[in-house]
């Protein structure tokens, strides 16, 4: 089988000894993305709703640096670190699917890297 690595300027880059994604036999493995900014190495966190935001959009650069876009992807987890701020996630992440949801799980987590609230990986099949 070979392996594809996926990386792109329009994401941030790996803030370890990772790949933005793995494309592998049609099934691209995007890596947990959180709410760095691209182009200034910023973290977006004014709010969840921003936060999330930015998440959804470094997860849109690699789909589409892949050939993809967010129908192709079958499988997301999200980990976030309040369960009470899931409602507003959901709306933010629900925006970027036309009605063709795929499968999640969302799990709270004590902490995630640089200190962010919402972090996102998903599965996608060409």
């Amino acid at each position: 089988m070979d392996k594809i690595v996926i990386n792109t300027a329009d994401a941030p880059a790996p803030i370890g000894p990772y790949n933005q994604a793995i494309l592998a036999g049609g099934t691209l493995h995007i890596s947990g993305q959180i709410c760095i900014d691209p182009r200034s190495g910023e973290l977006r966190k004014q709010d969840i709703q921003e936060e999330t935001h930015q998440v959804m959009k470094n997860l849109k650069a690699i789909l589409t640096a892949a050939g993809m876009n967010f129908g192709n992807v079958v499988k997301t987890t999200i980990f976030i670190t309040d369960m009470n701020r899931f409602s507003d996630i959901n709306e933010v992440y629900g925006k970027y699917f036309d009605g063709d949801f795929p499968a999640r799980e969302t799990v709270q987590v004590s902490a995630l890297p640089k200190f962010v609230n919402v972090e996102i990986s998903m599965i996608a099949v060409k």
